[in-house]
C-alpha cells in the first residue's frame, strides 16, 4: 500500500458528461482524494464537437490527456456504462507506458470488453439493430432513451437526465478494443452491480465478472445510474475499494 492517495478519474457513459457524477464530487474529495471528472469529446458540455468520425480511441485519448495535463501518477479510473470500454482502453495504454500509474479500475454497471470486442457486445440482437437504425438516422449518432423507463429512477431525477443528455457518438459501437489483457490483470479491479432494475444490455458483463478470476463485485440495490439514485452507497464502495490500495 502506497502513502500517496490515489486520485479518482470518472468517466461517463452514452448520453452524458461529467455533470452525471456531481452527487459523488464533493463526498470523496472530502475523504481526501483528487477527482476529476471527464466530459467525452461530443457529450455533455462538448456536444458542440460531435462529429461522425469519432471513435473510441478519441474518448481514450481524452481521458489520457486529462490524466496528463493534471500530472496524476496513481490513478483509481471509474467507468459507467459505456464508459467502461473507454476506461479499459485508457487504463492498457497507461500501463505499457508506465506500469503502476494505474492503481485500479472500477465498472459501474459497465462494459467490461476483453481484447477485439466492441461496445455492442452482449447486447440483444433487436437491441443491436435498434441502435444502428438509429445512429443511422441522426447522422452517426445515437439518441438518448427516455430516462423513465429502465433507469429505476424518481421523477425529479429522470426529469434532470432528460434535460442533460445529448446524442451520443456512434462510430465505435461496433469497432473492436484491441489491447493487450496481460496489462490489466494484475490490477486490482471493482464491478459495481446495479440490478434493481437490471439494464439489459449490462447482463452479459454481470456474468463475465462473475465467471473471471481477480473480481471485486458488490451489488448496490438501485438502477443504472447509482450516482443519482444512491450516492451515498457508491461513495462509500469507491472509497472502500480506494482503502486497499
Amino acid at each position: 500500500m502506497s502513502d500517496v492517495t490515489p486520485a479518482f478519474v470518472l468517466v461517463h457513459g452514452a448520453w452524458g458528461g461529467a455533470w452525471v457524477w456531481r452527487r459523488v464530487l464533493n463526498p470523496l474529495r472530502a475523504a481526501g482524494h483528487e477527482v476529476h471528472a471527464v466530459t467525452l469529446t461530443g457529450d455533455g458540455e462538448r456536444a458542440h464537437l460531435r462529429r461522425p468520425d469519432i471513435s473510441l480511441q478519441t474518448h481514450i485519448d481524452d481521458v489520457l490527456g486529462l490524466i496528463e495535463a493534471e500530472e496524476l501518477d496513481r490513478v483509481i479510473i471509474v467507468g459507467h456504462s459505456y464508459g467502461g470500454m473507454v476506461v479499459t482502453g485508457a487504463a492498457a495504454a497507461l500501463q505499457a507506458d508506465r506500469p503502476g500509474r494505474v492503481s485500479g479500475l472500477v465498472y459501474v454497471d459497465a462494459m467490461v470488453p476483453l481484447p477485439g470486442e466492441g461496445w455492442g457486445v452482449g447486447h440483444p440482437p433487436e437491441v443491436a439493430a435498434a441502435r444502428l437504425a438509429a445512429a443511422a438516422e441522426n447522422d452517426n449518432a445515437l439518441p438518448p432513451p427516455d430516462p423513465e423507463v429502465g433507469f429505476g429512477l424518481d421523477a425529479a431525477d429522470a426529469a434532470w437526465l432528460r434535460r442533460r443528455h445529448v446524442p451520443h457518438p456512434f462510430g465505435m459501437y461496433r469497432k473492436p478494443l484491441d489491447y493487450d489483457r496481460t496489462l490489466l490483470e494484475a490490477l486490482p479491479k471493482l464491478f459495481v452491480d446495479c440490478p434493481s432494475p437490471a439494464y439489459p444490455t449490462i447482463d452479459a458483463m454481470r456474468h463475465r465478472v462473475r465467471e473471471t478470476p481477480g473480481w471485486q463485485v458488490v451489488e448496490i440495490a438501485t438502477g443504472h445510474f447509482p450516482m443519482l439514485s444512491e450516492p451515498e452507497a457508491l461513495v462509500r464502495n469507491l472509497l472502500a475499494f480506494a482503502a486497499d490500495m
